[in-house]
């Protein structure tokens, strides 16, 4: 959602994209002079099924929903005037796109194909080449030592309540009282030990949190919620005292002190990590290799096999029963090896470099779809959607070529740097 996105210079920049993209279509429409009636607008709002009542238009279903939403009946009329004469411009550049049938057969072939295909698992390969000496192991720490601290945070908190704050039970007009003359207090500046001795409280002793303890189980047993850890290392270090809701409770959380500490290498998760990236390091260079050579058209079929018996790396067979088939390789595999061509040698990987594969692309089997096939319309109004993207993007080109786009820079430059 737009109002809970953080701002920085890239989503300044899509909102930048989108105002100017909303602003061509307004003027490219005045330009074809579209036009929605105010009979037809009447009909649109009368059909619509939220405003009926016993399959009537309902006059007071609508004020009902205009007063729910905080809209006038102005504003909400303008709204749908707007989205109205957008689908008739949308519909005025794609509406009569017709896919032939080769394309609608295409876009089902491409989907639905069989791919029988010969596969080395690189992981297994690699297995015996990811062994490191201790050398490599204290280089890559001393590297990256920044990698390695972690945040602490200590903190003192109270957790408001009436009981504690008004002597009473009940959540009532005097206890949010007291909480607004505590925020005031906070953003005047007070710190905690004002607010126990100003309102009777009494605080929790240190509390010692780092940053890993957002996900897993904090050491200390104590009756801070693991859940508001995500608050306190959000705590701005020159407002270190804060009034947070949590949940239908209040607390006041003062961080005490934020601390950098360097983790010791000799501590396993420590070791575990350093591996973890010297593995991915090696792996990288390794695939590196292989896909130079595969770009370059030194590594064939006859390379495969070579390869696997150097390596004495098994081949196993696979037959891919199309592009949504996950029961041999995960989806986004499948998808990479789909984007290749017959007898040809591919290799596949998923971001993390846990599952990486060399494959040879035996054969392709097309499959052929009846025009009277019931999945007919299906890749029909596939292939119709993939025409009219490909024209509202020719579209779009145009219109920013046929209207002078001028942008204030220097403006925009401050309001990155406001947000930076």
């Amino acid at each position: 959602h737009p109002s809970d996105e953080i701002l920085n210079k890239d989503s300044i920049q899509k909102l930048l994209s989108s105002f100017i993209g909303h602003k061509l279509i307004s003027l490219e429409i005045e330009s074809l002079d579209i036009k929605l009636s105010d009979k037809a607008l009447s009909k649109i709002i009368r059909s619509e099924k939220m405003f009926k009542r016993e399959n009537k238009f309902s006059r007071t279903e609508y004020e009902k929903f205009l007063i729910k939403n905080n809209l006038s009946a102005a504003a909400f009329e303008a709204n749908i005037l707007e989205r109205f004469k957008k689908d008739q411009l949308f519909d005025f550049v794609g509406g009569g796109i017709v896919p032939a049938r080769f394309l609608v057969e295409s876009s089902h072939n491409q989907i639905n194909q069989k791919r029988n295909i010969e596969v080395i698992n690189l992981n297994n390969t690699y297995e015996k080449k990811l062994s490191f000496t201790n050398s490599e192991i204290e280089n890559y720490y001393k590297e990256n030592s920044d990698n390695f601290k972690i945040v602490y945070r200590t903190i003192k908190f109270v957790e408001l309540n009436p009981k504690n704050l008004i002597e009473s039970d009940d959540f009532n007009d005097l206890f949010f009282k007291k909480l607004d003359e505590i925020d005031d207090h906070i953003v005047g500046g007070k710190d905690l030990d004002f607010l126990t001795n100003q309102f009777n409280l009494v605080s929790s002793p240190l509390l010692k949190f780092n940053e890993l303890d957002i996900k897993n189980e904090p050491v200390e047993d104590n009756n801070f919620p693991k859940d508001l850890l995500v608050k306190v290392f959000s705590i701005n270090e020159n407002e270190p005292t804060v009034l947070i809701e949590h949940k239908d409770k209040y607390f006041i959380i003062e961080l005490i002190k934020n601390e950098n500490i360097l983790s010791k290498i000799s501590e396993q998760s420590v070791k575990k990590e350093i591996l973890k990236k010297l593995s991915e390091r090696k792996k990288r260079k390794l695939i590196s290799e292989l896909i130079s050579k595969i770009n370059t058209g030194t590594f064939k079929k006859e390379d495969f096999y070579k390869f696997s018996e150097k390596e004495n790396a098994k081949i196993q067979k696979f037959k891919i029963e199309g592009k949504n088939d996950s029961k041999s390789f995960k989806l986004n595999l499948v998808k990479q090896i789909y984007s290749h061509s017959e007898k040809r040698v591919v290799l596949v990987a998923d971001i993390a470099l846990s599952e990486i594969f060399l494959i040879y692309i035996d054969k392709i089997e097309n499959v052929l779809l009846d025009s009277n096939s019931e999945n007919y319309e299906k890749y029909f109004n596939l292939s119709k959607a993939k025409l009219s993207n490909n024209l509202y993007n020719t579209y779009d080109l145009y219109l920013k070529k046929k209207y002078e786009i001028s942008i204030n820079y220097k403006a925009l430059d401050k309001v990155h740097n406001y947000f930076e």
